[in-house]
C-alpha cells in the first residue's frame, strides 16, 4: 500500500512541473489576417475591328480612323479593284455593258459565292457586273477577267498596276475574286487608307453606284434570285454602295458609302467578328457624323464675290469677278461661325479682260487652317474702248 502511494504522489509531481513549464512558455501571437489584394481589373475587351475609317469623300478629310495602314486581308473585298478595272475600260470605250461573255470551264468551278454559271452559257458584261456587285459571284469575276485580260494573272497585273497609280502602297492583289488563298498562294491584302483612294475613285463612275445600291435583281431570267450581300442598304437611308467580304482569317470586312444633304461619307470596317457588329459600326459612324456635319457650299461657279473692278478703259467701266468653280467643305455645325474667307482683288484694271481671265483668287479660313482657294476670274469679255472713245469719256463727252 505504501509502495502504491509513492507511485501516486511521483506521477502527481511530474504532472505538476510539466503543467508549470507548459504555461512559461511565451504565447504565439495568431498570424495577422491576410490584405486582401485588389482585385485585378478586367482586361479591356478588344475592339470589335481590326482597322477602320471615316472619309468625307468630295475633300479626302479623314474624320476618324483606327490602324488605317494595317494590311489585312480584304475576302470579297477584293472585288472593288476589280471593278475599277472593268469601269475604266468601259470608259475609254475599250469594252462595252453589252459585250457577250461566254463562260469557261475554270470559271464555272469557282467555289465560294457565286451565281452557278455553267460552262458555255453567256451573258453580257452588264448582267455579270451585276452578278459581281450584288451576289458577289466569284465566278462572275473570273469570266470578266477572262473576257477583259485573256486570264486571271493578266488582269490581276492590271489591277496591281492600277493600285499603284492610285498610291494604294499597302496593297496587293493576287485574285480578282478575293477567295481564301490554296497551298502556295498568296492573300490579297490592302489597308483603310488605301480603300478610302479606291473608293475615291469608283465614285466617278455613277453607273457602279447604281449596281452596289440594288438590293435584290434576277438572274438567268428570274430563275435565280440575287441579293445583296451589303445588307446596311436598306437599313440606313442615303447607302448606296459599296462591298463587304469574309472568311475565317479575314473576319467581316466592308467598305461602305451613303450620303446625306450633299455630304457622301464612305466608312471601311475591317476584321469584325460577325456582320452583325461590322454593320453596326459602320451604322453608328454613318449616323454620328452625318448628325454633326454640315456640307458647306462655300463658292459657286459663277457666284459674284468681292468689291467691284473698276475698268476705266473698258467698254463696261466695272465688273464683278465670279468664282471659277464650285467648292464646298464638310464643317462642324459648332464651327459654322469659323469660317471665314479672304478675298484678293485689285481695285481696278486697265485695259480690258477676256472671259475666264483670272482675276484674283478667294481663299477660305475655317479658324486659322486654310481650306482652299478658289480662283475669281472675268465673268465676260469686256473690250477695250478704242482711244477716240477713250478721250470724249475723260472729257466727260
Amino acid at each position: 500500500m505504501k509502495k502504491w502511494f509513492m507511485c501516486l504522489l511521483m506521477a502527481c509531481l511530474i504532472a505538476s512541473n510539466a503543467l508549470a513549464k507548459e504555461t512559461r512558455k511565451p504565447k504565439i501571437a495568431p498570424p495577422a489576417p491576410a490584405k486582401k489584394e485588389k482585385a485585378a481589373a478586367p482586361p479591356q475587351d478588344e475592339a470589335p475591328f481590326k482597322a477602320l475609317i471615316v472619309m468625307e469623300t468630295s475633300t479626302g478629310k479623314v474624320l476618324e480612323e483606327v490602324n488605317s495602314h494595317l494590311k489585312h486581308p480584304l475576302a470579297s473585298v477584293t472585288k472593288l479593284m476589280t471593278a475599277c478595272i472593268v469601269m475604266e475600260k468601259l470608259q475609254s470605250g475599250a469594252n462595252q455593258l453589252t459585250d457577250m461573255i461566254m463562260i469557261s470551264a475554270a470559271s464555272s468551278k469557282m467555289g465560294g459565292s457565286q451565281v452557278y454559271l455553267k460552262q458555255g452559257e453567256s451573258f453580257t458584261l452588264e448582267e455579270l457586273m451585276k452578278a459581281i456587285m450584288i451576289a458577289s459571284g466569284n465566278d462572275a469575276a473570273h469570266a470578266i477577267a477572262e473576257h477583259i485580260a485573256g486570264t486571271q494573272e493578266a488582269f490581276v497585273e492590271e489591277m496591281n498596276k492600277k493600285a499603284k497609280s492610285l498610291g494604294m502602297n499597302d496593297s496587293e492583289f493576287h485574285s480578282v475574286h478575293g477567295l481564301p488563298p490554296g497551298p502556295g498562294q498568296m492573300e490579297d491584302v490592302s489597308s483603310c487608307h488605301d480603300l478610302m483612294l479606291l473608293s475615291r475613285e469608283l465614285l466617278k463612275y455613277p453607273k457602279l453606284l447604281e449596281w452596289t445600291s440594288i438590293r435584290t435583281e434576277p438572274f438567268r431570267d428570274g430563275a435565280f434570285i440575287m441579293n445583296n450581300h451589303n445588307k446596311i442598304i436598306g437599313k440606313l437611308p442615303g447607302t448606296d454602295g459599296f462591298k463587304t467580304g469574309f472568311y475565317a482569317k479575314a473576319g467581316f470586312n466592308v467598305v461602305a458609302t451613303a450620303q446625306k444633304n450633299g455630304l457622301r461619307l464612305v466608312v471601311a470596317v475591317l476584321g469584325s467578328p460577325s456582320a452583325r457588329i461590322r454593320d453596326g459600326i459602320a451604322i453608328e459612324k454613318f449616323k454620328k457624323y452625318m448628325a454633326v456635319i454640315n456640307m458647306v457650299p462655300l463658292a459657286q461657279k459663277g457666284q459674284g464675290m468681292g468689291e467691284a473692278i473698276a475698268l476705266p478703259d473698258g467698254e463696261t467701266q466695272s465688273f464683278h469677278a465670279v468664282a471659277a468653280s464650285d467648292f464646298s467643305y464638310p464643317v462642324l455645325k459648332e464651327k459654322l461661325s469659323t469660317v471665314k474667307k479672304e478675298i484678293h482683288l485689285p481695285k481696278e484694271i486697265s485695259g480690258g479682260v477676256e472671259a475666264g481671265q483670272k482675276i484674283g483668287d478667294v481663299v477660305f479660313m475655317l479658324g486659322n487652317e486654310s481650306l482652299a482657294t478658289v480662283d475669281l476670274v472675268a465673268p465676260a469679255q469686256i473690250k477695250r474702248l478704242g482711244f477716240f472713245k477713250r478721250l470724249l469719256r475723260r472729257i466727260g463727252l
